[in-house]
């Protein structure tokens, strides 16, 4: 009997260090999670719990905050299915413009946008991105940050089109992810 009895006490103090385990595991995840929504918001400014977790959920890390900033560039050049030489140089002076100099840890996650297009998730990040931004902003400042995004897009997409670059037009499809982008403002 008091070997059962033994067997029985190893049992539950097995089981019950695996339950202990899954407990400590789940505190440092949600650990990790609250430093990661603090470090977001340290570099974004955001506040709002909702959209720091809506980022959180969609892998933005901090470290790769400022390249959300570029998905509405690449999100147009990309539009029509592929992107164009005049589009690549187009999106690099932009980027240059905005500071982010070549050998840049950004510039490198750019280059590979240009070559291979981002998931869709990117954009859903840069709509949260940009609605939490907007919660800081004055009206003003708002409409000074939609119109020089709205600018630099519209170059991107004028950018290439036409016949031999001659009446470039805005495709439909680039067209549509402008509204798009412009949307995420109100």
């Amino acid at each position: 009997m008091a070997f059962n009895e033994n067997m029985s006490e190893k049992l539950d103090d097995l089981f019950f260090m695996k339950e202990d385990q899954k407990l400590i595991d789940k505190l440092k995840e949600m650990k990790k999670l609250k430093e990661t929504k603090e470090a977001l918001s340290n570099v974004s400014g955001i506040k709002n719990e909702h959209i720091l977790q809506k980022l959180v959920e969609l892998d933005v890390r901090p470290e790769t905050l400022a390249s959300l900033s570029f998905i509405p560039l690449v999100e147009v050049a990309w539009a029509d299915g592929n992107i164009d030489k005049e589009e690549v140089q187009k999106i690099l002076a932009t980027s240059e413009k905005m500071g982010f100099k070549k050998g840049s840890s950004e510039h490198e996650i750019l280059s590979q946008w240009m070559t291979h297009k981002p998931p869709k998730e990117l954009l859903d990040a840069w709509i949260h991105y940009i609605n939490g931004l907007c919660e800081k902003l004055s009206d003003k400042e708002k409409i000074d940050l939609k119109k020089e995004l709205l600018t630099n897009v519209r170059s991107i997409a004028m950018a290439s089109g036409g016949f031999f670059g001659l009446g470039s037009k805005v495709s439909k499809s680039e067209a549509d992810v402008i509204e798009k982008l412009e949307k995420a403002f109100d």
